[in-house]
Order: structure tokens, then sequence, then C-alpha cells
């Protein structure tokens, strides 16, 4: 993987990213930093990712185990080190997954599965934050 940012000097802090798969995503600070915040932070987009890589484990086990899953919302919730570097020091992942007759049991492990083995986002965060789960089941 690689990603190539480029700071943009005429918008104050902000950059943009361009991925190794060729998409484009903007970043930019707060305006006490020198930003104008006309787009995401960049640690906002550190928990966006692990959102998403976490939510796509979760669907991915739930379809390959042939459940009808019909939706995956992850909240994401963080507390940081008061000071620099200001780290995530806590990550909570709420899921609330929909779909009919999905089970507990069902949820929770594939919620686990990512967590302690394929999710490579959380994994590496839980180096320096502690990172606990829980979800809900709505029915489709």
């Amino acid at each position: 993987m690689h990603c190539t940012i480029n700071w943009m000097p005429a918008s104050g802090m902000a950059f943009s990213a361009e991925t190794g798969s060729g998409h484009l995503l903007m970043m930019d600070g707060a305006p006490d930093g020198g930003g104008r915040n006309l787009a995401p932070r960049p640690m906002e987009i550190v928990l966006a990712g692990t959102g998403g890589c976490t939510a796509y484990d979760v669907v991915l086990i739930l379809q390959r185990g042939r459940h009808d899953v019909r939706g995956c919302q992850v909240v994401v919730t963080s507390e940081r080190a008061p000071t620099d570097p200001k780290v995530f020091t806590k990550i909570h992942l709420h899921f609330v997954v929909t779909g009919p007759a999905l089970s507990e049991a069902v949820v929770e492990r594939a919620v686990k599965m990512s967590h302690e083995k394929y999710c490579s986002a959380t994994i590496m965060l839980e180096k320096t934050a502690e990172i606990t789960t829980s979800f809900e089941i709505r029915a489709a």
C-alpha cells in the first residue's frame, strides 16, 4: 500500500491524499491550528478507517456464514492523551447490525473475530488504546 499526501498552502492547513488505489480524500485542520475546517482532521480519518476496517470484517464474516445481514453501522468514540503525541488511549466500537434472524451468538462471534484476528487497524491501535466493543441487533 502507499499514499501520497500534498499540502495545499493556499487553503491554510489542508492536505490532499491520493491512495494507491487511485482515490482522493481531503484533510484539514481546525481554525485554531491554521486550518479552515473544510474537511475531516487526519485523526478523524484514522478513526473512520478503523470503523470501516472492522465493519468490513463483520459484514464479510456474516455473509460467509450465509447470514442475511442487511446493514452494519459502527459508532466509534474515542479518548486521546492530553499531551503530545496525542495518541488514542480509549476507543469504543458500537456495532448496529441489521438483518432478519441474526442471533446474538453469531454477531458476537463476528465482532470478536474482527477484533482479535482480522482487523489490522484495531490490532495496531490496540498498542496504545484500550479497545472495547458492544453491539445491538435490529430486525430487518
